[in-house]
């Protein structure tokens, strides 16, 4: 047996004649003109939709890259316009600007036309419609700080309504302002409960807490 297993690892595979080489060689040349025939076909079926798919693609890639442009050109043109109209006291251009801008910014620039006029108008147009809710807060107690002493103490109260969450950014002036006007007209029961409430708060500021305390 280990005889024939040692005459067996002596054979040797046939070597290939030029006949066979040449066969090999012609196999390989028509697989390649069956693959390339194939390709051209896929190609003519469908070369149109891959073209299409490519400038698809190539639209919307410049299309995000021109828009990204864009609006940072247009950021940078509100900036600067924002600081030509506030250099220039110019209440109507930032009045344009709020108009035609978005976000915080518009707000901000309707917020400092304001300030230059001390037009109440502007001021109850951004608590009504104001992009963010930090300037719409702003503006309501800046509103109840203006307009305070014509309203009673629920009717402030009503109207500061909005700012009741921890959403707000003036949540605790809000209850403290309250608090304050129920003081001013005499009502110690309610007064009370928005002073605790302020009070019982860990979050409340220390000085609106202060400010609350010495309210009782």
């Amino acid at each position: 047996m280990a005889n024939m297993l040692e005459k067996n690892k002596k054979v040797k595979a046939p070597q290939k004649t030029m006949q066979d080489h040449a066969e090999d060689a012609l196999y390989r040349e028509v697989w390649e003109d069956v693959n390339n025939e194939k390709t051209q076909q896929f190609l003519k079926k469908y070369g149109r939709y891959l073209i299409a798919a490519a400038l698809g693609i190539m639209i919307i890639v410049t299309g995000i890259q021109i828009g990204i442009r864009a609006h940072r050109a247009a950021r940078v043109a509100t900036a600067e316009n924002y600081e030509t109209a506030l250099e220039n006291s110019d209440v109507n251009a930032l009045v344009g600007i709020s108009q035609n801008t978005d976000g915080a910014t518009a707000d901000l620039a309707l917020f400092q036309a304001y300030i230059l006029d001390k037009d109440i108008k502007k001021l109850e147009d951004l608590a009504a419609n104001g992009k963010s809710r930090e300037f719409r807060d702003l503006a309501r107690l800046h509103i109840i700080a203006l307009r305070g002493d014509e309203m009673d103490a629920n009717a402030v109260a009503e109207y500061l309504r909005p700012l009741e969450t921890k959403d707000s950014p003036f949540f605790y002036t809000a209850m403290l302002t309250i608090a304050q006007k129920y003081v001013a007209a005499g009502d110690h029961a309610n007064a009370n409960k928005w002073i605790d409430k302020i009070t019982a708060d860990p979050d409340a500021p220390a000085v609106i807490r202060a400010d609350a305390e010495t309210l009782k």
